[in-house]
Parts: C-alpha cells; sequence; structure tokens
C-alpha cells in the first residue's frame, strides 16, 4: 500500500484491474503480486530490518520472509514505477526515469531483482516498508492465496505511474474518498482492500501509519455461520455487508 501526504489526510495509489484479468478482474486493488523462485534466492544488498526480523513479524521462516519483502520491492517498482532502495544504506533514488529499461527487463523476468539491484549499485531499503496485515483465501476460492500487506510512502522525487498492463486506471485517494465511492457503487472492493483501507482511514498522516503497532494474525475469511449465514465471515463482516453496494457480486467473485 503506497502511500503520500495530501490536502486532506494520507492517500494511497490505487489501481483499477483491467476487465481481462483472471482475478479480481475491474477491482480496485493495490499493487502487488506474486513472489518469483528468485526473489531472496540470491545475496542482495540489504538496509534495515533483517529478513529474521521480518520472519519474527509474519510468522515465516526467514528465507520466505526474504522473499516476502523482495517480492514487495520489486512488484512496486514493476507496477507503478517506485523503487525502495537507493545508492547507499540511508538514502532512496529520487528519480526512476533512468531505470526504466531495468523496470522492462523485471517485468519480462530476463533479470532478478537481486541482478538489476547488483549491476546498478542500489540497496534495498527494507526499512521503507513496515508489516500491515496477512489475509489468506478462503477455502471456496479455487484460487488461492496468502497475502501479506506492506504499507510505505512514496519516496522524495518519486511519482508512481500506471505504465502497467494489467490496470485500466490509476491514481491517489484517500481512504475514506474511496471508501465513499464504493458505497456509491464507483469502486468493487474485495474484503481484504476494504479492511485495509478502513484501517488506513483512522490516521491522519503517513508517519501516524508507519508509526502504527501492528499485530500481524493471519485472517481467512469462512462461509456460513453466524448472524450472516450465507455470507463470508472475516473482522467487521457485518459492517461490510451492510454498507456493500451489491452483496451478490461479491459471492460471486468469491466462487470464481
Amino acid at each position: 500500500m503506497l502511500l503520500r501526504d495530501g490536502a486532506s489526510g494520507p492517500e494511497v495509489f490505487l489501481q483499477r484491474r483491467v476487465d481481462a484479468m483472471a482475478f479480481a478482474a475491474g477491482m480496485t486493488v493495490f499493487p502487488g503480486g506474486g513472489v518469483d523462485r528468485s526473489d531472496g534466492t540470491a545475496d542482495i544488498a540489504w538496509s534495515g530490518p533483517d529478513p529474521a526480523w521480518w520472519a519474527r513479524t509474519f510468522s515465516t521462516t526467514e528465507e520466505r520472509a526474504k522473499a516476502l519483502v523482495c517480492a514487495a520491492v520489486r512488484e512496486t517498482f514493476e507496477e507503478c514505477g517506485v523503487l525502495l532502495a537507493g545508492p547507499t544504506a540511508d538514502t532512496a533514488v529520487r528519480d526512476t526515469a533512468e531505470y526504466r529499461d531495468d523496470r522492462e527487463r523485471l517485468e519480462r523476468r530476463e533479470v532478478s531483482l537481486a541482478v538489476f539491484l547488483a549491476e546498478r549499485g542500489l540497496v534495498l531499503r527494507s526499512d521503507l516498508l513496515r508489516p500491515w496485515a496477512n489475509w489468506i483465501s478462503p477455502v471456496i476460492e479455487p484460487r488461492r492465496y496468502d497475502t501479506r500487506f506492506f504499507v510505505a510512502v512514496l519516496p522524495h522525487g518519486q511519482i508512481a505511474d500506471g505504465a502497467t498492463s494489467e490496470a485500466a486506471d490509476v491514481g491517489w485517494r484517500t481512504p475514506a474518498r474511496v471508501l465513499e465511492q464504493w458505497r456509491g457503487g464507483a469502486d468493487v472492493l474485495l474484503p481484504p482492500t476494504w479492511s485495509q483501507l478502513d484501517a488506513l482511514a483512522r490516521f491522519g498522516s503517513t508517519a501516524e501509519i508507519l508509526a502504527a503497532d501492528r499485530v500481524i494474525e493471519p485472517i481467512m475469511p469462512v462461509l456460513g455461520g453466524g448472524a450472516l449465514p450465507d455470507r463470508l465471515h472475516f473482522p467487521n463482516n457485518e459492517r461490510f455487508f451492510a454498507e456493500v453496494p451489491d452483496a451478490s457480486l461479491l459471492r460471486g467473485s468469491a466462487r470464481r
């Protein structure tokens, strides 16, 4: 979840996925993607909390934690052109224009993140990331994901763009504005996206978000039971379904 401070408070960078996508087609999402085999497998120049810290935070192995952080950095660069790395351990890239060709090579899987950073003499800045949440797809989904959410503030001088084939539209909005438009039917949000936006809307600045003390516990929605037997159950699901413009659309997406 890429953030910046705006006139009305923190803003988050969002994408509306193209309608042809196999998963979450047409939905409003954060930039992201899957872990590649090359993520975290090679030596990499690293600044900030080490893989052991991330492993404890996300309750996983060091190898997996390293891969998750590398994937977050790589996907953020591929999908919106923002690079969470710098020439030294305490600086960040200010202009990513000179790395345009590298971004395309990464997207085509011609080079790994580790090789790209080494070739360019860059250091991965894990201290620019914060752990936020862990959601697991319900068992009724044919496509299952174990997703870790991160937050990061847009580095000074960098620009987030929409130069990805996966997005039909991109832009910065406050979480409250996105939720308002979702309630009006302009955006379609899956429960994990809604939940993160709902949490972010409670903060007054990016500094407050980065300073938040998050306890990461896996959340896996389940179908049935309780007051809403035909709906997915997850934290605050009753409020979600009371506000969602078209619950039938959500239930249909959960079965795809």
